[in-house]
C-alpha cells in the first residue's frame, strides 16, 4: 500500500488529498501520508469509501473521466499500438469499470473540463467540480458490487504516468460556464439494484447538474414506479425530501 501511495503522490506532484466518505454522515479529509494507512483500512473495512483528488491549487491541471468500460478506456486513453496515452492514472474501481485521471500540461477552466469529459463519455452525473475518485488499494464498498461471499472488489492501480503530461487541445470557442444540463439522464441510468440507493444516486447526479430540490423530487416521482414502501403521496414526498437533503450534503462537502 505504501508503494501505491508513493505512485499516486508522484502523479499529483505531491499535491493531493485523501478523504473518508460515509454515505450517511458525509466526508472528512485525511492527511495523505502513509502513516494513516491503518486508519483508512479500518474505515474501509467498516463500510466507508476511501477517495482521492488533487488539492485545490493543483485541481485546474487535472480532470477525471468516470465510469468507463474497457471499450471507452481503449478508445480515448490508449494509442493504436495499445500503449497508454501520456499523463494518465488508471484505476479499476470494480471489475471492468474504470476511472482515469488526466494530468494536463496547461490550466483547464471548469467549462473546458466538462466539454472534454463529455467527449470521452464520462459519467454525465460526475461533474468535474471538486471531483473525488476512488483510491486504489481499498475496497469499493458499493453494495451492488458485493459478491455471494460478502466480499467487495479491490480498486486496483492499472497504470500511472507521472513523467509526462497530456496535451489538451485549446478550444477555438470556449464553452460557457455553469453546470451542463444538455445530456439527458434518467433514473434508469443510476440503477443500483435497490430502490433507495437508486433514488440517492440519481438525486446526487441531478444535484451536481444544478437541478433544484423541487425538480429532483418531481423527476423521482415521475420516474420511479415501485412505491410499495411508501403508499401515499405524503410519505413519498417526505422520503424524497430526506433523500435530496442527503444528496445536497454530499455535494456541499465534495
Amino acid at each position: 500500500m505504501e508503494r501505491v501511495f508513493e505512485k499516486v503522490g508522484r502523479f499529483f506532484r505531491h499535491k493531493w488529498q485523501l478523504a473518508v466518505l460515509d454515505l450517511n454522515s458525509g466526508r472528512w479529509i485525511v492527511e495523505s501520508k502513509a502513516s494513516n494507512i491503518p486508519y483508512l483500512k479500518a474505515e474501509n473495512a467498516n463500510g466507508r469509501h476511501i477517495l482521492i483528488r488533487p488539492t485545490p491549487v493543483a485541481d485546474p491541471y487535472y480532470m477525471m473521466a468516470d465510469d468507463l468500460d474497457p471499450h471507452l478506456l481503449h478508445r480515448h486513453h490508449r494509442r493504436p499500438d495499445g500503449s497508454w496515452k501520456p499523463g494518465r492514472m488508471v484505476v479499476e474501481t470494480s471489475p471492468g469499470n474504470f476511472q482515469v485521471w488526466i494530468h494536463s500540461s496547461r490550466f483547464l477552466q471548469l467549462p473546458e473540463k466538462r466539454h472534454w469529459l463529455v467527449k470521452m463519455r464520462s459519467d454525465p452525473g460526475a461533474d468535474p467540480k471538486n471531483r473525488w475518485g476512488r483510491c486504489p488499494g481499498f475496497r469499493n464498498r458499493k453494495e451492488k458490487y458485493r459478491d455471494s461471499k460478502g466480499r467487495y472488489p479491490l480498486s486496483r492501480l492499472i497504470w500511472v504516468d507521472w513523467k509526462n503530461e497530456a496535451l489538451i487541445p485549446v478550444l477555438s470557442r470556449q464553452p460557457r460556464g455553469g453546470v451542463c444540463r444538455k445530456i439527458r439522464i434518467s433514473r434508469d441510468d443510476y440503477c443500483r439494484g435497490n430502490e433507495s440507493e437508486t433514488d440517492f444516486a440519481y438525486s446526487l447526479a441531478l444535484a451536481r447538474r444544478g437541478f433544484s430540490d423541487g425538480e429532483i423530487i418531481n423527476r423521482l416521482l415521475g420516474e420511479r414506479s415501485n412505491w410499495a414502501n411508501h403508499k401515499n403521496l405524503r410519505q413519498r414526498k417526505s422520503y424524497l425530501t430526506r433523500t435530496v437533503i442527503r444528496a445536497r450534503d454530499v455535494v456541499k462537502n465534495s
